[in-house]
């Protein structure tokens, strides 16, 4: 975090201080070859036969002006080959990174370059198709650049350090492939083209499969193609093995070809084909030789060059072991710093913990207490209207009793006076009722008697009548 606050102040710092910070864009399929960064190669034709669909163009600017071009592969998350110019060396700046949020989010309003830092969390798969400062953090690898940015000016330089223009290298090899090209070109190169705007540079990379946090992927071998396309023209390729930090071979355009994709064609016509001065070659192919064997080019006395050499050599052996000391000591100073640091964030920690803890269980004991008091005074209102109820209902039970005692009392002597009272007026009245019944009985016991008698008689009319059918024998109609 401290690392990316530190990088985002940087930033805001070179936008201040250089308006217009660097730019770049990411060309359509619908241009032709790099756009506006065609310039950079020899008849404004890019090289043919990089044809993947992962291959993506991007013309690197500045100020709104294009400063180079790169082929950017997404599949390895490195340049291909960046397009360049030699331009007037300036003083080294500070480096400042850059991304190009088009490669990874083509619907983005962004169509610049911009600083990593300002554009995590609003650029949608940021890092999917290229690489990010964090891919090369902790892996033991630089940022090395394929335009080299001391190679060129000051706007030129600043478009430089972009990610879309660096692969993964060690730094001895990074070291060694920026001092040896950049030697090569300034005393062999640019001496012998006529036209030194005309000087048109391809610096490369081939991928390997090798990758940093499995996803850049490192180079295995790294090269460079010139084209002088001037009259007396030439073109030249170099090239240096991963493996081998010191070597640096020469060769020509046609045969770096071969070691590319199939079909590859660098430079248009070759850069003048078999019409190349073969003067012009053999002394560049000399001046290479001697950049090979670290020797000065062009001074007479290379003996003096040699020994002057030789007690650079003297002296880099001796100081080396104060200098890996120093180092050491350095990094022992930089982790003890880290340690006490470390230790008093620890410290400050479990104290701010502890403290935390407390005054949070304080608080938790506050708020339960007031809680308590508060449920108490609200609960006294209630308490005493509950207590008057009860006392109200209680002598209202009371009375009630009271008065059920009293009428249970009285109800006795009040029932027998009035059963007392009313006893001559029901024994009175009743000897009608009785006289009416007993009538009422004598006159049902005739009735009974009278329905008896003739119930028998039909009885005895019936039972003749059935012994006279019976036993009489029938006559005739006269009888």
């Amino acid at each position: 975090r401290e690392w990316t606050m530190k990088t985002s102040v940087v930033f805001l710092l070179c936008i201040s201080v250089f308006p217009g910070f660097s730019q770049g864009r990411v060309v359509g399929e619908d241009e032709t070859g790099f756009a506006e960064c065609n310039v950079f190669f020899p008849g404004q034709v890019p090289p043919e036969g990089f044809t993947e669909p992962f291959h993506v163009k991007i013309c690197q600017q500045y100020n709104k002006e294009p400063r180079f071009a790169t082929l950017y592969s997404t599949k390895d998350k490195i340049p291909l080959y960046s397009a360049f110019k030699y331009t007037k060396p300036a003083q080294n700046k500070e480096e400042n990174w850059l991304v190009e949020p088009q490669i990874d989010d083509p619907e983005n309003d962004l169509h610049e370059m911009v600083h990593e830092a300002d554009i995590v969390g609003t650029v949608a798969n940021l890092g999917a198709n290229q690489a990010l400062t964090s891919d090369y953090v902790g892996s033991g690898y630089e940022r090395g650049l394929l335009n080299p940015s001391l190679l060129n000016e000051e706007d030129f330089q600043m478009a430089t350090y972009t990610l879309t223009n660096a692969v993964p290298l060690s730094p001895s090899l990074s070291k060694s492939w920026h001092r040896d090209i950049a030697r090569v070109v300034e005393q062999a190169l640019v001496p012998h083209c006529s036209k030194k705007d005309h000087l048109y540079l391809l610096a490369g990379a081939i991928p390997s499969s090798v990758r940093v946090k499995g996803k850049v992927s490192v180079p295995d071998t790294l090269w460079l193609a010139a084209c002088c396309d001037a009259p007396g023209g030439w073109s030249l390729g170099l090239v240096k093995k991963m493996n081998d930090e010191n070597s640096l071979a020469d060769l020509m355009v046609g045969e770096l070809e071969k070691q590319l994709l199939a079909g590859v064609h660098l430079f248009k016509g070759n850069c003048g084909g078999d019409n190349q001065s073969q003067e012009k070659t053999e002394a560049i192919l000399q001046a290479v030789g001697q950049i090979r064997s670290g020797e000065q080019v062009g001074t007479s006395d290379n003996q003096e060059a040699k020994g002057s050499g030789l007690v650079r050599r003297v002296a880099a052996i001796i100081a080396t072991p104060f200098i890996k000391l120093l180092e050491l000591l350095i990094y022992v100073f930089v982790e003890l710093v880290k340690f006490v640091f470390y230790f008093l964030w620890l410290v400050i920690k479990r104290v701010g913990g502890t403290v935390l803890d407390g005054v949070y269980s304080l608080w938790n004991g506050v708020v339960s207490y007031l809680k308590a008091i508060t449920m108490v005074l609200i609960s006294i209102p209630y308490d005493v209207g509950r207590v008057i109820v009860n006392i109200f209902l209680g002598f209202l039970q009371i009375v009630q009793d009271v008065a059920s005692l009293t009428y249970r009392i009285l109800r006795i002597p009040v029932g027998f006076v009035l059963h007392l009272a009313a006893f001559p007026y029901h024994s009175i009245c009743a000897i009608p009722s009785v006289l009416k019944d007993v009538a009422t009985g004598i006159g049902g016991t005739f009735s009974l008697v009278i329905d008896a008698t003739a119930t028998l008689l039909h009885g005895f009319y019936y039972l003749a009548g059935y012994i006279v059918k019976r036993f009489v024998p029938k006559g005739s109609s006269d009888d």
